[in-house]
């Protein structure tokens, strides 16, 4: 299957990189993005992935742009840790990339049997399986509901502990089918779309490390330095909203009910260029379906100190390490 960087005119309008600067792309994948913006300008792009099956497609880029590309084998929310001085550009593509999908032995699609994994960097920790195999129904509802947005999380629950008091849950097509069962065919979407994104969220500890990654991305930019993050999930897109909006020194209230408070807080380190989210054209997601649900949101560095990080923005779940402390 082709790779499609999502909506990549907007990112590179938002990033306007210009001749000199560098920008850290921090979710390389398929480098889409990283080629992109080194055809932009005489730029430099440090690109970033907990996935080591990039590393062939690095070389590509390493190979063709000598100097002004390379890759450093870490997860994103590290970016600060990792010997990266300051940078004019940030730019993160959140979830599962379109490689990852099409290689069955990842585990990460219902349409692909393989082993039920999931694991981004697939060097240790939890499982997909496990966590199916290992939670207890609460606990599943509770990922089901928050990570997937599953109506019937407690239902799907039920069946899979289920199910697996009589057989291991081994494969994607073991899980798929048992959600298939519980809850019913209806529609294009497959029934257990939610139930791998949920999984799939949970084992990589995704919402974490998309926090992480934006106050990793608030210490290394430079001043002026433009912070572009494009989601496809409305818990993602809720974190970066609340992130920047924190950063920029906005302030709840507003309302008939509830004046504005007057904002005491430190100085803005991001300031807002557009409000609003930016979604992808008509046209592309005509030409690529998985641009959907994409949104594009963008903050620009001031000179203000970095804030304190607030973990308050991330919902209650189950943590992986509890889970791992029972394997």
């Amino acid at each position: 299957m082709k790779h499609y960087p999502v909506m990549l005119p907007e990112v590179l309008s938002s990033l306007s990189m210009a001749d000199g600067e560098t920008c850290v792309d921090g979710t390389f994948g398929n480098g889409g993005y990283s080629e992109a913006i080194l055809n932009s300008a005489a730029c430099s792009v440090i690109g970033l992935d907990r996935d080591p099956n990039v590393q062939p497609r690095a070389d590509e880029l390493a190979t063709a742009y000598g100097d002004s590309f390379r890759l450093i084998n870490t997860p994103f929310s590290k970016m600060d840790k990792v010997g990266i001085d300051r940078v004019d550009g940030v730019v993160l593509d959140i979830g599962v990339s379109s490689m990852q999908l099409d290689q069955a032995e990842r585990g990460f699609s219902f349409m692909r049997e393989g082993p039920l994994d999931m694991r981004m960097e697939q060097g240790g920790g939890p499982t997909a399986r496990d966590a199916v195999m290992a939670l207890s129904v609460s606990e599943l509802t509770r990922i089901f509901q928050v990570y997937g947005e599953e109506k019937r999380a407690r239902h799907v629950a039920n069946c899979i502990v289920s199910a697996r008091e009589d057989s291991d849950i081994v494969t994607t097509a073991d899980l798929a089918g048992i959600v298939e069962r519980a809850l019913g065919r209806r529609g294009k979407t497959h029934p257990a779309t939610r139930v791998f994104q949920a999984l799939r969220i949970f084992v990589n500890d995704e919402l974490g490390e998309l926090y992480l990654g934006l106050c990793a991305a608030e210490r290394i930019l430079a001043p002026g330095g433009r912070l572009v993050v494009v989601t496809f999930h409305s818990l993602e897109d809720r974190i970066v909203k609340s992130f920047f909006r924190r950063r920029a020194g906005e302030v709840a209230g507003g309302s008939r009910y509830a004046p504005e408070v007057e904002n005491n807080g430190p100085a803005a380190s991001f300031t807002l260029p557009k409000r609003s989210v930016t979604k992808p054209s008509k046209t592309e997601v005509e030409e690529n379906a998985r641009s959907r649900s994409a949104k594009l949101r963008v903050a620009v560095r001031t000179e203000a100190d970095v804030f304190e990080a607030d973990d308050r923005l991330l919902p209650n779940v189950i943590s992986l390490s509890e889970l791992e402390a029972r394997l």
